[in-house]
């Protein structure tokens, strides 16, 4: 039988087949999707604590990646916000690394892709939308509201303000299904040559030959999605930079 390649994003009971509590007459279960975000959380804080705890003068090669990583994301912000921009720091490195690690994880065979679930990314997006609005409003006030309504005639603005709120209530979604079609496109690509290659060497013969073809282009898009995670991670942290500004500079950075 052909392996389903949506198998890899079922969420389902981890260890723990009965629900742990009842919430409005329905269970919640402690999922494999709940566990590996807990592995993810617990993977990078190890990684960028143990990395750096004893601060060598010649940086080993994991504290080199914790460095770098540091600086990528200190730049990416002064580049984005200015410097007033890194007393936000904290929350964009956070976001950028438990993407980042959560797409990397899901590499990983026999893990699961966080990143793959709608559910996780959308509110990861919210978050980001929901402290956007928190920083806009209390540097702000209500002046934040202007950021809806762009600098053009008043008669155009009956036309164009209605289109600023509706693009704003729009990011959540954009930014939840950028990262989640990426994760589950690629994943499921690699399910489906992978079952190519097992369905071909079961095969024998010929068809045993065959089957280095797919196995190939597996390798290929394996890397490819090596890059992907990576890419989206900085996609994500990127976008949430240029939110926090708008909510910071308003229309004065336009």
């Amino acid at each position: 039988m052909a392996m389903n390649p949506m198998e890899q994003f079922e969420v389902k009971p981890f260890l723990i087949e009965h629900p742990l509590f009842n919430i409005g007459g329905h269970p919640i279960y402690f999922t494999n999707q709940a566990f590996f975000m807990v592995v993810v959380v617990l993977a990078a804080s190890l990684f960028l604590t143990l990395t750096v705890s004893k601060g060598r003068l010649i940086p080993t090669r994991g504290q080199s990646l914790a460095e770098i990583s540091y600086e990528f994301v200190g730049s990416m912000i002064q580049s984005t916000m200015g410097h007033d921009g890194l007393k936000y720091f904290p929350f964009i490195f956070t976001i950028f690394m438990f993407v980042l690690f959560s797409n990397f994880f899901g590499l990983i065979p026999y893990t699961f892709t966080i990143t793959s679930q709608i559910a996780v990314t959308f509110a990861l997006s919210c978050l980001v939308i929901g402290v956007m609005i928190f920083v806009g409003l209390r540097k702000r006030g209500l002046h934040f509201f202007s950021l809806f309504v762009p600098q053009a005639p008043w008669y155009l603005l009956i036309l164009l303000v209605p289109i600023e709120v509706i693009s704003f209530l729009t990011r959540p979604i954009s930014l939840s299904v950028r990262l989640f079609a990426n994760m589950l496109a690629g994943h499921t690509l690699l399910a489906v040559f992978a079952s190519f290659v097992v369905l071909l060497g079961a095969a024998g013969g010929v068809m045993s030959v065959v089957s280095v073809a797919p196995f190939i282009l597996i390798v290929a898009i394996f890397a490819l999605e090596m890059l992907v995670a990576g890419l989206q991670a900085y996609v994500f942290a990127i976008l949430t930079c240029i939110y926090l500004n708008e909510a910071i500079h308003l229309h004065d950075t336009h």
